[in-house]
């Protein structure tokens, strides 16, 4: 597994082509996102300009015309998902194929694990390979639990749960445990490790998070697409969130199952064969990633340089430099993950997701890549970039209210300018909202594209519940939007300082959060709420209005994120039909057999106040089931 250079191409690399439907598929969306921004951006002009034309109102339209542009291009994805939808696009046929008879491939399933609870994953471990045996492949996977833990207690509980569960599994299952001594480069060294070491005895490999779940069904869907398709080096599948309480949880939950796949297919449809790859639940083509997907060290010190953090987009890349396709399957079901429990945790894991993907600035103008895989990359560093630009602009929409007082000593002129200045933030406040739509208008595509389907409509608990449970996520989605654009902006200025993320492990328990906790994390962001209060509040009843949406998210913070982590509230939700998703209604039986493993499992003693510290109620024991 060569470390591949980044600014010196082999010479015999394939180059990268695309069909001319790819590139006329997302030129369009590009044209589209350019034509509807440059009619907002001059709509503005003629609204600005109706009270003189200055400094700020250059800033402003400096500002707007980029946030304006990325939501257009959601837009237009999201219409692109529409399409897609309505079509049934399976380009691989995985979704009406009938399950495979027999593989001929051999794939190795990988899951890493590192200073977590190893409970549950070796309960999704026996779950998968138990469905894998009902899907009749099971003797075309091997499983490796790959472990970069470094606490010698956990590593010690996790050696005891692998040899229980051999125990647990027939004769002839093929499960294997590996710890690495030395945590290189993360969870992309762990998986380049076991490449390198044990790869060139399988022909594809199935790459995990501790949290990933997925169907034998599914699995063997993707060996048998693999086969099929020489010229495909990855297929992404779209993990859906299962098996979360909390509040906030629940509702990324709901958000993840009905939005999720909807959005990932109008993203399948315009990359084609130059898709993307999340680092998780995707299979791969082991030659294709050892000869390709060795990532080089950036230059310079971190946070900019060194490991490459968000690996996953980078591997996608240089798999598709090297002629290699990439493709997603955002129809094909099966797969699953879990998420964050509170708003807190969320945003640690944000942190650490903006670092690796603000290192992309360093990859992508890199030699030889092809400009899909670019657009991949220059989406996933503009959404972090957007959260200064979205704070500047409401700042300046609120100074802009003071300017029609500026530099006038006739007070009939005055009278004037304020009057054109009213207006003129009046029709602001139009192309804003506007822009706000945007936004929201792929989440109704969504919804109409799931009532449109009886049997998905169902088991979201009908219509009506459907759209009260999208309403809600909406309104608790616009609480916590600007406590994550402020800590995103938080999280800019740490890495532009120099400071780097680290890696530490991510907390999965679910547990209240106490309201003197919830202030420690969020004291800061109430404190910036009342700032922008007080200081609206003196410019204008007008400027306080306009900022409204964010100081209400600001001031309520502590309190939102102490109820959102509360479990009994995610309960009543779903008491009352709110938030529910399919995989509730009729849960999977590779779900059902997860849920009953680790229903018998000790669980952790951890709290969302005391962080992913990990003590055992009771000494493990084998579990059958």
């Amino acid at each position: 597994m060569p470390v591949q250079a980044l600014w010196r191409p082999e010479a015999e690399r394939r180059p990268t082509r695309s069909t001319f439907a790819e590139n006329g598929r997302a030129f369009g969306l590009i044209a589209g996102t350019v034509a509807m921004t440059v009619l907002a951006v001059f709509a503005l002009f003629d609204v600005l300009q109706l009270d003189t034309l200055g400094p700020l109102d250059l800033l402003i339209l400096l500002v707007f015309a980029p946030l304006f542009a990325w939501t257009a291009f959601s837009f237009t994805s999201a219409m692109a998902g529409l399409w897609a939808t309505a079509r049934r696009d399976d380009p691989l046929g995985l979704e009406d194929a009938a399950p495979p008879a027999c593989l001929a491939s051999r794939t190795a399933i990988l899951s890493p694990i590192y200073n977590e609870a190893p409970g549950d994953l070796f309960a999704r471990v026996q779950a998968m390979w138990m469905s894998l045996e009902r899907a009749g492949a099971s003797h075309a996977f091997d499983i490796f639990v790959l472990s970069d833990t470094t606490d010698p207690v956990i590593r010690a509980v996790e050696h005891q749960h692998f040899q229980s569960l051999r125990r647990r599994l027939p004769a002839g299952a093929r499960l294997f445990y590996r710890h690495r001594g030395a945590n290189v480069d993360r969870k992309a060294g762990n998986i380049a490790d076991w490449v390198r070491r044990f790869g060139g005895a399988y022909d594809f490999m199935v790459v995990l998070d501790a949290d990933s779940l997925m169907e034998g069904d599914t699995l063997a869907r993707l060996a048998q697409s693999l086969e099929r398709h020489p010229t495909v080096a990855l297929i992404q599948t779209t993990p859906v969130v299962i098996n979360r309480h909390s509040l906030f949880a629940r509702t990324e939950q709901f958000a993840s199952r009905l939005y999720g796949p909807f959005l990932a297919r109008g993203i399948a449809w315009w990359s084609g064969s130059q898709g993307n790859y999340w680092g998780h639940n995707a299979i791969i083509r082991v030659k294709a990633f050892a000869e390709q997907a060795g990532l080089p060290h950036l230059p310079g010190r971190k946070p900019f340089g060194g490991h490459i953090m968000s690996h996953d987009f980078v591997e996608a890349a240089l798999l598709r430099r090297a002629g290699w396709e990439v493709r997603m399957a955002p129809g094909l079901r099966g797969s699953y993950e879990e998420s964050p429990p509170t708003l807190g945790d969320a945003i640690a894991r944000d942190r650490r997701w903006c670092q690796g993907n603000l290192q992309h600035l360093k990859v992508v103008r890199a030699e030889g890549l092809g400009w899909i895989s670019r657009l991949h990359l220059l989406r996933g560093i503009s959404s972090y970039l957007t959260a200064p630009l979205w704070l500047a602009l409401l700042v300046m929409g609120a100074l802009l209210a003071l300017k029609p007082e500026w530099g006038v000593s006739d007070p009939e002129a005055a009278d004037r300018r304020l009057l054109a200045g009213g207006h003129t933030s009046i029709s602001i406040a139009v192309i804003f909202a506007v822009s706000m739509a945007f936004l929201v208008a792929p989440k109704v595509m969504a919804f109409c594209a799931m009532a449109a389907s009886p049997m998905e409509r169902a088991l979201f608990g009908g219509r009506r519940r459907a759209f009260a449970s999208m309403v809600v996520e909406i309104i608790l989605s616009a609480l916590m939007a600007p406590v994550l654009m402020l800590n995103q902006v938080w999280a800019l200025l740490s890495i532009v300082r120099g400071r780097d993320a680290g890696w530490s492990a991510q907390h999965r328990e679910e547990g209240d959060l106490s309201l003197e906790t919830a202030a420690n994390r969020h004291l800061g962001d109430t404190a910036v709420g009342v700032f922008l209060g007080v200081s609206a509040l003196n410019v204008s009843a007008h400027t306080f209005l306009w900022m409204l949406p964010v100081i209400v998210g600001l001031l309520f913070c502590i309190p939102l994120a102490a109820l959102t982590s509360r479990c009994d509230l995610g309960a009543l939700a779903m008491r009352a039909g709110l938030l529910v998703i399919p995989e509730e209604t009729a849960p999977p039986q590779v779900v059902r057999q997860f849920n009953a493993l680790r229903a018998a499992e000790p669980r952790p003693i951890a709290t969302a106040d005391a962080g992913p510290g990990i003590r055992f109620a009771r000494p493990v024991e084998a579990v059958a089931v």
